[in-house]
């Protein structure tokens, strides 16, 4: 399995001081060269982290690909089709959020978000929708030209017991099954840690995960470095 690395939260310590430290691209470079598969960024509406020259430089020089997590915007879809970054997540935003909290709505308007993802695919973008692990948004998502779906984890790591773990953990489980039947290719993420990412591997439809504030938490421990090969060892 994959793995795409979120640095946002390097970027919320810089933006705390204002300065440049630490530096977004050397982050990305190291999580690159620790093995990670792809680096992913959300480029909010109220840049709270991630900058619009970040995305551009990131796209300039990183070797994997460049995940571009962003709502659907006139403002935002502009900017993915200027820097072109390899993959697109197309995900829901609040501006008084602290952290995305759910997945994408999509069956109650399939026309509209087809007509967002039509020109990006054009240009070459892997497209992915964030959604909840629900039969219906799956089904919706088939019918929008989107490539890929990332099934939303939160639920699943949230979970406040074992039982409540093993409903959300058969949710994704079914989804992905679902969406791989209806020829959407499948990722994950949002909340997974170094203690629940292991039975992701029970999901045989999984092409990637998505990890950010996991890892850049254990990066404060043991280093940015290690804290990525760590993940990786963990899903691979």
């Amino acid at each position: 399995m994959l793995l795409g690395v979120n640095i946002d939260h390097i970027a919320t310590l810089r933006n705390a001081r204002g300065g440049a430290e630490p530096d977004l691209i050397k982050a990305a470079l190291v999580c690159e060269k620790a093995g990670a598969d792809g680096i992913t960024v959300h480029l909010r509406e109220d840049r709270r982290h991630t900058r619009d020259n970040d995305v551009v430089e990131l796209k300039k020089v990183l070797k994997t690909r460049l995940n571009l997590e962003m709502a659907l915007t006139e403002e935002m879809q502009k900017i993915a089709l200027e820097v072109l970054p390899e993959n697109v997540c197309l995900v829901p935003e609040k501006r008084q959020e602290v952290t995305t909290e759910g997945g994408l709505e999509v069956a109650s308007r399939v026309e509209f978000v087809k007509e967002f993802v039509q020109p990006l695919v054009s240009a070459g973008i892997v497209v992915s929708l964030f959604i909840d692990a629900d039969k219906k948004q799956v089904e919706a998502a088939a019918k929008t030209g989107a490539q890929f779906i990332e099934l939303h984890t939160g639920k699943y790591s949230d979970a406040k017991d074992a039982a409540e773990q093993e409903k959300e953990f058969c949710n994704l489980r079914d989804a992905a099954k679902l969406a791989n039947q209806l020829g959407l290719k499948v990722n994950a993420g949002h909340g997974l840690t170094y203690e629940n990412v292991h039975r992701m591997n029970e999901i045989p439809e999984l092409i990637e995960l998505n990890i950010g504030h996991n890892i850049i938490a254990r990066a404060v421990f043991d280093g940015l470095e290690k804290a990525v090969k760590d993940m990786k060892d963990l899903i691979s």
